[in-house]
């Protein structure tokens, strides 16, 4: 094996870790943005389900149903 068939498989490795470590660094970034979203999401589905509670433990909400019933 000669010089230059060892530096040609040293550039090459260097290219490849530098392509993973690009890839990890891009994979991290999307995960970061898809977690802000979906956090996002949680906290709105949490107002939108206290607003619901606040509406069922009404005592008028709940004089409406027995009526209803009736």
């Amino acid at each position: 094996m000669g010089p230059f068939e060892i530096a040609a498989i040293a550039i090459i490795g260097g290219l490849g870790y530098a392509a993973y470590e690009t890839h990890m660094k891009t994979k991290g970034k999307a995960c970061k943005a898809d977690i802000e979203a979906l956090q996002a999401e949680i906290a709105k589905l949490k107002e939108r389900v206290g607003t619901l509670e606040s509406i069922v433990t009404d005592k008028s909400y709940q004089l409406k149903e027995q009526i209803n019933k009736l």
